[in-house]
């Protein structure tokens, strides 16, 4: 579960722009005081994230890998003019396509539509040697392009990555490559039948969630993404480098998490990956952690099955004092949390939280990635065992630095000072925010006896985000803060209420297409909380000034009383699966797009020359060696650019084509 998120610098944290996207750079603070051996743990660990890539883009579409690979030929080809407009266009797709690990946007999911035609990439694929196409046994040129322009080109065909329109059949209209010849109907009765199977067990699988499920000769059959199965060969790959990092693990627990992740890997058995989680929210002592696997399922419609991903992360030290001062007191959060005594915890069990420096990213964690994550999702291993929240400080250092001065909030705050307000405590209380989600959010509350925990279905994922972000923006108002030393005063909060009222109601919309609705559930979280507190109270107004729209908080103790209101409520349909109430409130509050006030926030973003998404560029992790081929240090280079990463990507770490 996660948290979504000018000038010369000492570090150049901007890298280059295209499309709507803003590249980054991340520091890896400390890194050099690091042991030699937490540097190899890192690489290794490293290693083993950069081999997952082709994972994520299989799972994206199953023509993502083909159609990478081919535009990678044409754009590598010398032979063809770089400076033509056509090939500029081919150019930003392909970065596009990069950046969302396939041919579909990575926010809202909708297929890229290339400014170059059929004719010239077909031309242009003529002047490539075949023998660096991705041309399977006997396949031609042309018979290449019969069977990838269609989806390229037809704006018709497999338009929309992950469909969430209700009324629809979200798996035959959805290109996530999970499911192959199944409906929808067909998928949950597959999978209610494994739920109920499971349902008296103490340790309940997570069904689903490493397999994809295909229909041959009229039977349901899931193909386990293991060794010797779907994916096997980058499977290979990324437990070769976890050996390697299990040899220079930390302590001992830390190398039975190893173990069990590469067991787990080889069976696909998903009791063992219980044991994993297991183990691994239960491991403490080390400065270095990591997630590499099939994790999050905002990618799958029906919210079950897991997409690939990996980060390699240490311990930020000074920041984690924060996190811990959190972790320790999540027994009182949760007995004076607003909700019915039913769904609380008697006894919050494990919740440790640090603040972490990333030291890369893999998979779905990039090029865009999270600021803050808590894992494990099951919640019978939250329950008994706890869970792990990060905060990525250095990754929210970079978004910190690269947002400041860049005329955004002068434009839509609506006055100097409310302004003055949120540059004094801003990104101190984001942050606050961030902990607090990530690590008592996610972490409290709990199902009643018998829920099915996908009981929400495609809901399920923007209840649980409205659930976390409700848990923390309740606290942020607290005289708890204060005393626990996280906050300077009682009106630091007001900041972050402004701007997320403000984010939910009109911001984040620079986010949507004209004419689409929001569909990722991030942002269906924040525009649900927004919307319903807008109609359940007075305390805030949309104010027109010189023809712009601006939000006012008349009354900020109101709105914190809503907040809890609307949190007892989510949690009521969390614990209770009550799909009915979840569908209701997300069709009416986060889903629906008022026109006037899009364009007009369009408009008003557009005169700011900014990009709406940013995203971030690997350090490049360098081994030095001795005479005796031994590695004595590892070294980083931020110099590499984003398009030789990507290439370098492709060409070391292309597992599946």
């Amino acid at each position: 579960m996660k948290s979504s998120e000018g000038s010369t610098l000492p570090f150049d944290y901007l890298e280059g722009r295209f499309a709507d996207i803003q590249l980054l750079r991340y520091r890896l603070n400390g890194f050099e005081q690091l042991s030699l051996l937490k540097k190899k743990l890192i690489y290794y660990l490293s290693e083993a994230t950069l081999f997952g890539r082709d994972i994520t883009f299989d799972q994206n579409g199953r023509y993502n890998l083909r159609i990478r690979k081919t535009l990678e030929a044409v754009y590598m080809e010398e032979t063809i003019p770089h400076d033509t407009e056509e090939f500029q266009a081919l150019e930003v797709y392909l970065k596009r396509m990069w950046f969302a690990n396939g041919i579909y946007h990575h926010y809202s999911a909708d297929k890229f539509q290339p400014a170059f035609s059929p004719d010239y990439l077909k031309d242009a694929l003529l002047q490539v040697n075949p023998a660096r196409l991705p041309l399977r046994s006997g396949e031609t040129v042309e018979q290449l392009c019969d069977n990838l322009f269609p989806v390229i080109f037809d704006m018709t065909v497999l338009p929309k990555r992950v469909n969430k329109a209700a009324g629809e059949d979200l798996i035959v209209t959805s290109a996530c490559n999970f499911y192959d010849g199944v409906t929808q109907q067909e998928a949950s009765d597959f999978y209610a039948v494994q739920t109920m199977a499971d349902a008296d067990s103490d340790s309940p699988i997570s069904v689903g969630l490493n397999s994809t499920l295909v229909k041959r000769n009229g039977q349901m059959v899931e193909e386990v993404w293991k060794v010797g199965g779907r994916y096997s060969n980058a499977i290979q790959h990324i437990i070769y480098w976890l050996n390697k990092a299990q040899t220079v693990a930390e302590n001992e627990c830390q190398r039975r998490v190893i173990g069990l992740l590469i067991d787990y890997y080889r069976t696909g058995d998903l009791r063992k990956f219980n044991d994993y989680c297991i183990e691994w929210v239960g491991e403490h002592d080390g400065t270095v952690d990591f997630i590499n696997g099939f994790i999050e399922v905002y990618g799958d419609p029906l919210g079950l099955k897991g997409t690939w991903e990996g980060l390699v992360e240490y311990m930020d030290e000074e920041a984690t004092k924060r996190t811990l001062t959190i972790s320790q007191n999540a027994q009182w959060f949760e007995n004076h949390s607003p909700v019915d005594p039913r769904f609380r915890k008697p006894e919050v069990k494990g919740v440790t939280a640090k603040a972490i420096c990333a030291a890369m990213l893999g998979g779905e964690e990039y090029p865009s990635t999270a600021i803050g994550i808590n894992l494990p999702n099951a919640d019978w291993i939250r329950a008994q065992y706890g869970s792990k929240s990060i905060t990525i400080s250095n990754i929210t250092d970079a978004y910190n630095k690269a947002a400041h001065g860049n005329g955004f909030k002068e434009e839509f705050i609506i006055d100097v000072e409310t302004l003055s307000l949120i540059d004094k405590y801003g990104d101190l209380c984001d942050v606050l925010h961030t902990d607090l989600h990530e690590c008592l959010g996610h972490g409290s509350g709990r199902l009643l006896p018998g829920t099915d925990p996908n009981a929400l279905k495609a809901y399920g994922n923007t209840i649980e985000e409205a659930r976390a972000d409700l848990f923390g923006l309740y606290y942020m108002a607290d005289r708890k803060m204060i005393n626990l030393g996280l906050l300077p005063d009682e009106q630091a909060y007001q900041s972050h209420y402004y701007t997320y009222m403000m984010n939910g109601l009109m911001t984040q919309l620079v986010r949507i297409a004209p004419g689409s609705q929001i569909e990722e559930a991030h942002m269906r979280n924040r525009a649900l909380i927004a919307h319903w507190c807008y109609e359940h109270g007075d305390c805030i107004k949309l104010e027109q000034h010189n023809g712009k729209t601006y939000v006012r908080i008349v009354d900020y103790q109101q709105l914190r009383t809503l907040f809890a209101q609307l949190l007892a409520e989510v949690q009521r349909i969390k614990s209770e699966g009550d799909y009915e109430a979840a569908h209701l409130l997300v069709e009416r509050y986060g889903v629906k797009v008022d026109a006037a006030l899009h364009q007009e926030v369009l408009g008003r973003y557009r005169q700011l020359n900014l990009a709406p998404y940013k995203g971030f560029i690997n350090p490049q992790l360098l081994p030095v060696f001795n005479k005796d081929g031994e590695i004595i240090d590892i070294n980083v280079n931020y110099s590499e650019s984003y398009v030789h990463q990507m290439l370098r990507y492709s060409s070391e770490y292309g597992t599946l084509i």
